[in-house]
């Protein structure tokens, strides 16, 4: 049960409100770039003057080109059992960084409701934004990163630009709805979120006491996705697109079909990806069996990572889209390059004037 939790690197709940911490080196970690991407024109990091790059905007902060957040998932993390080279988005922030980008990886809480992961990572942009002295950030989320990011979008809509969601359950998980009835019992999911904390304790220093699995599941389940999305609803003025992932060899068809394609996706139209054999159980649960195939990447169907401007469906996996495990290839005769497709978002969203 322990690896099936583990599994759902993705998903989310709603919970209590989180007090943001005291500021310290490891909320503003993974940051990278240069003076082409976000104006780090000094060698302390930071802009000499605030209308030397982004031009000198309204509130007297640097305007676009934004910072880029990346946004992990459940059972996410920066640096994974202090091995100080695993990353959840493995190897992207050093890689984009090399391009000249600000990157900014913060961590939050890898197992509990995106309430409480929203509110940390809304307290980890702020630091972000008074470090670099621009006005908004971009959030590039996956899993449920992304719900994370609707939380601090709703909160604070003055400091987001734009949102883009890979893989996210903005319409919740079946594997949550099935992992809940098989511990239904509230005394063995008391247990279960107790030998999580144990077991993630030694891995994850930003792991806390109120830490819960539950909490998270609850929010991906049917009931628990819709009070979350009546709750949390889009704000004005920021920018939302999504992409689906597709494994399992599935081509896509029509949960895939946008009238909004990205056309750096199309370069992957024709491929096709085998499913991890880590997530071949829940893929064959979402697919819908015999009949009606729902393509999906193992804990997240296309459906429902459908969230604004829809760009399309990726051959990827739930582990493909973020590098994992550690770097392996997506598969034989896949030519999905997850490092190639997040240069391309920025760059997107960099001539949308984000």
């Amino acid at each position: 049960m322990v690896v099936s939790c583990a599994l759902l690197a993705g998903c989310s709940a709603a919970g209590e409100q989180f007090d943001p911490p005291a500021s310290t080196g490891e909320v503003l970690t993974g940051a990278g770039g240069g003076s082409a991407s976000g104006g780090w024109a000094s060698s302390s990091g930071l802009p000499d003057d605030p209308g030397e790059v982004g031009g000198g905007w309204p509130s007297g902060k640097l305007g676009p080109p934004y910072p880029i957040v990346l946004a992990h998932g459940f059972f996410g993390f920066e640096d994974f059992a202090g091995a100080g080279y695993v990353s959840y988005f493995y190897n992207l922030k050093e890689t984009l960084a090399e391009s000249g980008e600000t990157i900014f990886t913060p961590s939050v809480d890898p197992f509990n409701s995106s309430e409480v992961r929203g509110a940390q990572l809304l307290a980890r942009i702020e630091q972000i934004l008074d470090a670099t002295g621009h006005e908004k950030v971009n959030i590039i989320a996956h899993s449920q990163g992304g719900l994370d990011a609707r939380v601090v979008a709703h909160d604070r809509p003055d400091l987001v630009a734009s949102i883009v969601t890979v893989a996210t359950p903005h319409l919740g998980s079946k594997v949550a709805d099935v992992a809940l009835e098989l511990v239904a019992h509230e005394r063995l999911q008391d247990i279960l979120d107790d030998l999580i904390n144990a077991i993630g304790a030694p891995l994850y220093d930003q792991i806390g006491n109120e830490t819960s699995v539950f909490a998270a599941l609850e929010q991906f389940s049917t009931p628990g996705i819709a009070e979350f999305n009546a709750r949390f609803t889009d704000a004005p003025g920021v920018f939302y697109a999504s992409f689906g992932g597709r494994t399992n060899r599935a081509r896509g068809g029509r949960d895939c079909t946008t009238l909004t394609p990205a056309p750096f996706v199309a370069q992957f139209d024709d491929g096709l990806d085998p499913v991890h054999p880590l997530l071949s159980l829940t893929e064959t649960l979402l697919d819908g069996g015999i009949g009606e195939s729902f393509p999906n990447d193992g804990l997240v169907r296309a459906r429902d990572a459908r969230w604004g401007d829809f760009w399309g469906c990726i051959p990827a996996d739930h582990f493909d889209e973020i590098g994992q495990l550690f770097g392996q290839s997506p598969g034989d005769g896949n030519p999905w390059l997850y490092i190639d497709f997040y240069r391309s978002v920025i760059a997107r969203l960099r001539q949308e004037g984000f």
